[in-house]
């Protein structure tokens, strides 16, 4: 069975020096896996250094320091271009190489599983999934368990 093309890009900007940051290649996979199939449009997957995160956390969320993802929805893109035309944009996922690595390393995780894992949270915060009371957080962390073991990774919440 071939599985029917999906109306969502992927693009990648990598504006950070780290070393850790995966291949474009692997982001795309992760966030198109993350996004249900009737999701249409332009995902951009954007790495920034730490003092870009900063300034996007303080801008948009009034808090200070970076943070490891941040979603910004396009809004309003549910409908896909014409054939020829760009795509429309469906939003941003945002996340910074510099808290990632660090987390990794505190919190014992591979470097790749938490990579994944903040694309895939970042994608399903554009569509909707949210963890601001005990209920959605429940419903958030048991759709990230099964993306990410679709993936081959671990239970991100049971590696301490």
């Amino acid at each position: 069975m071939t599985r029917r093309a999906r109306a969502v890009v992927v693009t990648v900007q990598n504006a950070a020096r780290g070393s850790g940051v995966p291949k474009a290649a692997e982001l795309k996979r992760w966030a198109l896996r993350a996004l249900a199939d009737d999701v249409r449009g332009e995902l951009t997957v954007r790495i920034v250094d730490e003092r870009e995160g900063a300034e996007l956390n303080s801008r948009y969320r009034g808090k200070k320091g970076a943070t490891n993802v941040l979603s910004f929805p396009a809004g309003g893109a549910e409908v896909p271009a014409a054939a020829g035309e760009e795509p429309v944009p469906y939003g941003d996922v945002v996340v910074c190489a510099d808290v990632v690595e660090r987390e990794a390393r505190e919190q014992g995780k591979p470097l790749a599983a938490h990579w994944a894992h903040m694309v895939v949270h970042g994608a399903l915060h554009l569509q909707g999934y949210d963890h601001e009371n005990a209920r959605d957080a429940r419903i958030m962390e048991a759709r990230e368990r099964a993306l990410l073991a679709e993936l081959g990774f671990p239970d991100p919440y049971s590696i301490k």
